[in-house]
Formats: C-alpha cells, sequence, structure tokens
C-alpha cells in the first residue's frame, strides 16, 4: 500500500495535468470523471462517488453521504467548481474523514486560472474522547 503523502503528490499531478488540458470552467461531474479514470490507468485504486454509512444516536443510517473519490481506501477527494474555495468546503471535508476514520483528504478546486490557487490539503487531528 501507498504512503498517503505519495498518493497525494499523485493525485495533485493528475489534476494539474487534467486542469491544464480541459481548462476551467466544466462542471464538477466532468473533473472527477476523468480524474477517477486518470488515476484508474494509473493501477491506483478508485471508488467514485462512494456511499458512506454512519451511526449516530443508536441509529444506523446507510449511504447518508458520499464522497467523490476515494483513492486506494485512504485518500477522500472533494471536487469543487467554484469561483473561490471557502472555509464551509474544508469544513465538509474534515467532517468527512473524520466519520470515515481517514487522515488526509485533498479538495481540489478546478475552476481557478491555475489549478495551484485550487488544492487544499485537509488533515483530520480528531482524537475522539475515551
Amino acid at each position: 500500500m501507498r504512503q498517503i503523502d505519495d498518493l497525494s503528490g499523485i493525485v495533485v499531478d493528475h489534476a494539474v495535468r487534467i486542469h491544464k488540458g480541459l481548462g476551467p470552467g466544466l462542471l464538477e461531474s466532468v473533473y472527477e470523471t476523468v480524474l477517477s479514470a486518470s488515476l484508474a490507468r494509473d493501477g491506483l485504486k478508485i471508488d467514485r462517488q462512494k456511499p458512506i454509512g454512519i451511526d449516530f444516536d443508536g441509529l444506523h443510517f446507510e449511504a447518508a453521504f458520499r464522497v467523490d473519490i476515494v483513492v486506494e481506501d485512504q485518500l477522500l477527494i472533494e471536487i469543487k467548481s467554484v469561483e473561490k474555495l471557502s472555509n464551509l468546503h474544508a469544513k465538509q471535508l474534515l467532517t468527512y474523514l473524520r466519520l470515515t476514520k481517514q487522515p488526509v483528504g485533498l479538495l481540489l478546486n478546478f475552476s481557478g486560472e491555475t489549478m495551484k490557487e485550487g488544492i487544499r490539503r485537509v488533515v483530520n487531528n480528531h482524537r475522539p474522547n475515551r
């Protein structure tokens, strides 16, 4: 299994190449489709629109939300195509990380002039009280 930082680097490289090739302004679903296929072609395990169940207050909610892309069962990717990333986008991904008990996620916004300005790494430092 690859290290999370290696996976993050691979995903960022693919995202930059895709952004250069397609440019900004397409729907999120287009970037998600192309990025997923590109990563899978390179031999990575990809789950797209992966349904995630959650438990809350003694209840189980099957497929409560969907993660855009999960790479190698450990790196969550949230795709955006918005004018500017907000703190709300990062909070959304952080909540996904907490609920899936994963350490790292990438927030990728394909609408910027360059891809570099649209990349945000989100880290889950959450330690549940025991």
